[in-house]
């Protein structure tokens, strides 16, 4: 048996191709706009620019940054073999985007009362990687 064999039967962890070129861009200070406009594929730069409306108090604009970046983050979950379930570990840097986009559209559809789509983000969360779901509170 090898060590890394999922013994739950379920589908193996999903981690998506390091990009690390907006993650440093955002790491040495550049703007999220500047960076989503450069890499709009970047599920992190959006999710940047939604943490930044929502701190503003610009929920909606704040949930539609999240929306992209989470639609990006989905896109590239299918691209690497994911089928719509399983673990995305926070614990692969280059989940984190799409990890920290999903909580964020969770966070902003509950500020707008879409409690719908709250729960079914927040319990997204939780099944794609327990750590992120703590990390990000």
């Amino acid at each position: 048996m090898s060590i890394h064999e999922n013994l739950l039967g379920g589908p193996p962890p999903t981690h998506l191709p390091d990009d690390p070129e907006p993650r440093e861009l955002l790491a040495s200070g550049a703007s999220a706009a500047d960076v989503a406009g450069r890499y709009p594929t970047s599920s992190l730069a959006w999710a940047r620019l939604a943490d930044e409306a929502f701190e503003r108090d610009s929920v909606v604009e704040s949930y539609a940054y999240a929306r992209t970046g989470y639609h990006r983050g989905l896109d590239a979950l299918r691209r690497s073999g994911w089928k719509g379930h399983g673990p995305v570990p926070w614990e692969h840097e280059p989940n984190r985007g799409f990890l920290r986009a999903l909580h964020a559209l969770a966070r902003a559809a509950q500020a707008i009362g879409e409690q719908e789509e709250y729960e079914r983000c927040t319990q997204f969360l939780k099944d794609s990687s327990p750590t992120a779901a703590q990390v990000l509170g």
